[in-house]
């Protein structure tokens, strides 16, 4: 039987029908870049210190002098957590005492904020934090906010494969689209801090779905050439303009509740593209749809102003599919074989380094603590050259070579930072970014190569899973910024000793460069993931695997 690739064929490259998917479901990221980081501003903490009521019935001497200093990071500052007590600051007041010439305020005792907190609006009118005032004793709510969201991705990631694998990517897709944009704009009507974060631990599993049903869907539809540009410069591309378009919102924006109103709106302009965008012909085949999959491809050809062979499938390949339609695939397809097992084991390590030295790098880029729309914009424009550079090598080179190789560059990089001397402020910069660029690229690269290893049967699981193995790493990457404490090099040598050790695994991958997307478990069984030119013992073990298979197929005919 012929492959999908030959089978479309007779539609080119990059019609008019493939621009148009191209763009559309391109565009439809925009929203995850705004949903992945508007925690950012969202939970962002103001400067704040203890309320001094107005019936205090203190002097101008002892309001000015009430919250106490402290040291942070050998910088004295006044404390955001304590404050002076004020029944002895009455008392000093009334009895015309000055503070520091006729009282020690050291030995002057303090107290909590039991009046609440001043919240600065020099930078944000309000958000979650000085609405609900996470501060403090309960400072820890503010990073589960985020880590919440990331629970929200990674359920979203292995339930969205299933779900999109059965039900079909583009129900999923819009599906998915509308928990994100319908829950978000419900959180604009929060009114407590739980109410927020467990819509926003939805809203974290609608985002990664549509994302990963809408890579899958552009990849199936899309022909081999344009099928790596939109894993890179599509959809990576795109979501990147919606990171940089966040901090411009943010900007013109400093309220929590309005902000969020202003990004859940362009969620809500993607629900024409339903009537626009089909269905991928590829999984309706694998489903046994056939009737359906040719109409959507006739149309394609049309739209390319092209006339389609009269039969696209002859009677034997009909028959082949049909006999194979009612078989259907869960989860426990991706290890229920030794090759498919292995397979799935490599690309769930790969994919949960990777991300451990994503975002352990964005969290612990050093001197970038000035103006916090302009370091988003920053760590999102540096994503774009990542994004260009892996686009450049899918094109041209062997996909486990390639990134192989960017990982050796972004994991080298991070272990000299601890050669560079800690006057040199800039150059660690330059070596962070230069770390992330090669993480970043890496990072989008995995999502053409983890689908093209899969199946078409399982390849949506395949990805969520590897997509949901990298939100386990975005959950532990914080401990390596923790690190830090004891020493500002050992996070950098960590995560570039294991991007380096993930980048000498890569290269037991097997190649995919040129060759058609399988179709089936059992196309995909025949890989060696050795990849050696010899005849190894697992490569025995596979195709007597194979052929035992084969047997039981043919006593249960």
């Amino acid at each position: 039987m012929r492959d999908y690739d030959e089978v479309t064929a007779f539609l080119g490259q990059w019609g008019p029908f493939q621009r148009l998917v191209f763009f559309l479901l391109s565009a439809s990221i925009v929203p995850n870049g705004f949903n992945g980081m508007s925690v950012v501003f969202l939970a962002a903490s103001p400067e704040h210190r203890c309320t001094v009521p107005a019936d205090a019935n203190l002097s101008a001497w002892w309001r000015n002098a009430s919250i106490p200093r402290e040291l942070v990071q050998g910088v004295e500052v006044a404390s955001k957590c304590r404050r002076y007590r004020l029944d002895l600051l009455r008392n000093f007041s009334a009895r015309g005492l000055r503070p520091g010439l006729d009282v020690n305020l050291s030995e002057v005792g303090t107290e909590k904020c039991l009046d609440g907190w001043t919240f600065s609006t020099d930078v944000y009118l309000s958000t979650i934090v000085s609405e609900w005032n996470i501060v403090c004793d309960d400072d820890w709510k503010e990073p589960l906010t985020a880590s919440l969201f990331f629970v929200g991705v990674l359920i979203g990631s292995f339930i969205s494969g299933q779900l999109s694998d059965r039900f079909g990517r583009k129900v999923v897709l819009f599906a998915t689209m509308a928990v994100q944009t319908g829950f978000s704009f419900i959180q604009v009507f929060s009114t407590s801090w739980e109410m927020f974060t467990v819509l926003f631990l939805i809203v974290g599993m609608g985002q990664i779905s549509n994302y990963v049903a809408a890579f899958i869907l552009g990849t199936e539809i899309l022909g081999k050439s344009a099928r790596i540009m939109f894993s890179t410069l599509g959809v990576c591309i795109f979501f990147a303009i919606g990171y940089m378009l966040l901090p411009l919102f943010a900007y013109f924006i400093r309220e929590w509740r309005m902000l969020l109103l202003a990004l859940t709106v362009p969620g809500m302009l993607c629900v024409p593209l339903w009537w626009i965008i089909p269905e991928s012909p590829q999984w309706l085949i694998s489903q046994g749809r056939i009737e359906e999959a040719e109409v959507i491809l006739r149309k394609a050809a049309e739209k390319n102003g092209i006339t389609p062979p009269a039969i696209l499938f002859d009677p034997a390949e009909l028959q082949d599919l049909k006999s194979q339609q009612q078989q259907k695939y869960t989860c426990l397809d991706l290890v229920r074989t030794s090759n498919i097992r292995v397979l799935t084991s490599m690309t769930v390590l790969l994919w949960m380094i990777i991300s451990i030295g994503y975002f352990g790098v964005s969290l612990n880029t050093p001197n970038l603590n000035g103006d916090p729309f302009l370091n988003c914009f920053l760590l999102a424009v540096i994503e774009v050259p990542s994004y260009v550079l892996a686009w450049l090598l899918l094109r041209t080179l062997p996909r486990r070579y390639s990134i192989s190789s960017i990982l050796f560059l972004g994991g080298g990089v991070l272990l000299l930072i601890q050669l560079v001397p800690s006057d040199l402020n800039i150059l660690s910069i330059i070596l962070v970014m230069a770390g992330k660029l090669g993480i970043t690229a890496a990072f989008s690269m995995i999502y053409v190569f983890t689908a093209e290893l899969y199946p078409t049967v399982i390849r949506n699981m395949g990805v969520g899973l590897g997509s949901m193995s990298s939100r386990v790493g975005s959950v532990i990457s914080p401990y390596f910024v923790y690190l830090s404490a004891y020493s500002k090099i050992l996070p950098y040598i960590l995560m570039g000793s294991l991007i380096i050790a993930i980048g000498i695994m890569t290269l037991f991958f097997p190649e995919t460069l040129g060759k058609a997307l399988p179709e089936t478990v059992e196309q995909t069984q025949r890989v060696t993931i050795l990849n050696c030119r010899k005849k190894s013992l697992i490569a025995k073990v596979f195709r007597k695997e194979d052929q035992n298979s084969n047997v039981l197929k043919a006593t249960a005919l």
